[in-house]
């Protein structure tokens, strides 16, 4: 694969991986923000933001823009994250002159209309109230909050029943004024396009951003001292149960080993350690996984498992066990060169569509790793050794100081009452 970097004559910079196999070109691009931005009692603004993207722009309202789009048979899907607001966008190159003239329309003149607003308020409300009634999303919420007391990772991205209907279309432009500009942005295309074209294109869709972003400035986070625990009552046979402790950041250089470390743990399905005690040997549950999360101002490593209400205990008992004793005594050396054999054979499917391929560049250049790294990670995880991961493991793996929520109606481990909350 090869890929070239871009710089427009007006200094704006891209990813290209060209290819002209398929009359298609897909564009990843990214402004660093996301919800971590958003200001004090307006939690969900980013979100909110992400939602209105194809609701009018220049002259078109929302029922005119949706029917442009159809027009041109363009996919746009705009998404918010902690740190980030991405779009994904994809066009024919027979209609690349229309749609990228839409996609500049988008982002220079978004319309935020009231009568648009309160629709898709009313649609961000709704998901909410199911969300409410999903215990991932209730696990997830509520460790976040938990973890991150007092920071903006602490507020939930789509915002809440408090905030979401205070957001006005006043809000939404500012949101968009602050963070859409030149400086914030990063591009990747992919596909029937040649490098000169796509410099052209990039002045032409992005010149007209504000030169300079606004960010307020976000201060990294500490993870709340464990161990906590806390438990949201929901009548449901099973619980949820979300785990976990402070993680790698992806410039340290143990993200690495850390990253191979979590395969061995709970990121290798039935390869991993959980899955092999909590499921396979006792039953306890179905399903059980960890990951890692390295986000701009945190790092966590955190873990999953759904079990039976009568079996939270035990289960967290097991998973408690197996983190002490992989922080005591490491991985074996059959589990390291495992997980580097599949991290490396399976490295090449995250490559296997343009849009993959664009999404791939668009993390690489987030993280800071350049285009070489394409070439050379897996050479990165082959040198990883047992040494780096026993040391990560100790470093990483304090199974006493795990933070916890339980969603469900756990028969064991209730929480001490001061962190319980019905």
């Amino acid at each position: 694969m090869d890929i070239q970097r871009i710089t427009s004559p007006g200094g704006i910079t891209a990813f290209l991986v060209e290819h002209h196999d398929n009359p298609l070109i897909a564009l990843r691009f990214a402004f660093r923000g996301g919800s971590a931005q958003d200001p004090q009692g307006k939690s969900g603004l980013a979100y909110f933001v992400t939602g209105m993207m194809d609701e009018g722009a220049g002259d078109m309202d929302a029922a005119a823009f949706q029917e442009r789009e159809q027009e041109l048979a363009v996919h746009m899907d705009f998404n918010a994250a902690r740190d980030l607001v991405t779009c994904s966008y994809q066009t024919l190159t027979a209609r690349k002159e229309e749609a990228f003239d839409l996609l500049k329309t988008v982002l220079t003149e978004p319309r935020f209309d009231e009568d648009a607003t309160e629709r898709v308020k009313g649609q961000i409300l709704a998901g909410l109230k199911l969300d409410q009634n999903n215990p991932v999303n209730v696990a997830s919420r509520a460790w976040s909050e938990l973890a991150f007391a007092g920071h903006p990772y602490g507020l939930p991205i789509k915002g809440s029943f408090e905030t979401v209907p205070s957001i006005m279309p006043d809000d939404l432009k500012g949101y968009a004024d602050r963070v859409f500009a030149r400086d914030n942005l990063i591009v990747v295309a992919v596909g029937d396009i040649d490098p000169e074209t796509l410099a052209k294109d990039l002045d032409h869709i992005f010149g007209g951003l504000p030169e300079k972003s606004q960010l307020a400035p976000v201060p990294d986070a500490t993870l709340a001292a464990g161990p906590v625990r806390e438990v949201v009552e929901m009548d449901i046979p099973q619980s949820i149960v979300q785990f976990g402790l402070q993680g790698v950041m992806r410039a340290d250089p143990d993200f690495l080993p850390a990253y191979v470390l979590n395969y061995i743990i709970g990121g290798g399905g039935f390869n991993s350690r959980l899955m092999e005690e909590v499921r396979v040997k006792r039953g306890l549950a179905y399903s059980v996984n960890s990951h890692l999360f390295p986000f701009q101002h945190a790092a966590v490593f955190m873990g999953r498992v759904a079990t039976k209400n009568e079996a939270v205990g035990e289960s967290l008992d097991v998973i408690k066990e197996q983190l002490s004793r992989i922080a005591r005594e490491g991985p074996t050396e059959e589990e390291l060169e495992d997980a580097k054999r599949y991290l490396t054979g399976a490295y090449a499917l995250r490559f296997d569509s343009s849009s993959s391929i664009a999404n791939q560049l668009l993390f690489l250049e987030v993280e800071g790793l350049g285009v070489d790294y394409v070439h050379e990670r897996n050479g990165l995880i082959e040198a990883v050794t047992l040494d780096e991961v026993k040391r990560v493991a100790h470093r990483m793996l304090d199974a006493d100081r795990l933070i916890t929520t339980i969603v469900g109606k756990p028969v064991e481990a209730v929480p001490d009452p001061a962190h319980a909350m019905a």
